[in-house]
């Protein structure tokens, strides 16, 4: 066999074990299931109003339904703290901020959850108004 025909040979088989690997990852659906969003805050608050705006579009982008979960109490830890206990699977993630962020961990002697640990950021919101 030529050195040209053995390069091929070994190509060819590497694309196959690389495209098997890629079916096997893309087999996994997510979300498979409703997500929720758990807000930390009262119904009707601001961060509870804007959450409520977000759900219906993440939903159509997700395939799946988001439901808004107010959780509130101790400044927001209460909720927080929920999501930071639940099953790392992606079905419960929170709308927080400074507040269940920054603000509880430096307040609290004791906080229900590490903040830079418990939690992965996923996405970014920011204001833009200027103060």
């Amino acid at each position: 066999m030529s050195r040209q025909a053995r390069r091929t040979k070994v190509t060819a088989i590497s694309l196959a074990i690389g495209v098997f690997t890629l079916q096997l990852a893309a087999a996994q659906d997510w979300p498979s299931r409703p997500v929720t969003m758990v807000v930390p805050l009262a119904a009707g608050s601001g961060i509870d109003v804007l959450g409520r705006i977000f759900a219906p579009r993440l939903s159509e982008l997700l395939g799946q339904q988001v439901i808004v979960e107010n959780v509130s109490g101790a400044g927001g830890m209460t909720g927080a703290s929920r999501v930071a206990k639940a099953a790392p699977d992606g079905y419960q993630f929170l709308l927080g901020g400074t507040g269940t962020h920054a603000h509880s961990q430096t307040l609290f002697k004791h906080p229900l959850y590490n903040a830079a640990t418990d939690f992965a950021p996923v996405a970014l919101m920011r204001n833009n108004r200027s103060c």
